[in-house]
């Protein structure tokens, strides 16, 4: 039977619309990556950070996931961009690879990630 274990990353108001993302650490498939949570068109959505080109974090300012319009969110080192509500690519080096989507909620005016443990 799986367990859904919740914790929490940031409030809620942490998150603009389009604005800075918060930088987290998850853990999947026991082992501790660094991931980040943006909110876009009012909803949170949650990657694990690191470029499906080569394996570097997208921000080089801690926190810069989006391009300027906050269309995209857009590694700093390669310049591939992602679609914020899928992490599918979107253009640049990604060469049709995504980002690695994490599952998160929020409720209480907090922002969660859900874990499913077996």
């Amino acid at each position: 039977m799986a367990v859904l274990t919740v914790c929490d990353i940031c409030p809620s108001e942490a998150l603009a619309d389009g604005g800075n993302g918060v930088r987290f650490t998850a853990t999947v498939n026991g082992e501790s990556v660094p991931a980040f949570a943006v909110r876009y068109r009012g909803q949170v959505f949650a990657y694990i950070n690191r470029c499906a080109h080569l394996s570097v974090e997208l921000d080089w300012n801690p926190g810069h996931f989006f391009d300027q319009d906050a269309a995209y969110l857009v590694c700093a080192t390669h310049g591939a961009r992602y679609y914020p509500d899928s992490g599918a690519c979107a253009g640049g080096r990604c060469n049709g690879r995504g980002l690695v989507p994490l599952r998160v909620t929020e409720r209480d005016r907090k922002v969660q990630l859900l874990i499913s443990e077996k």
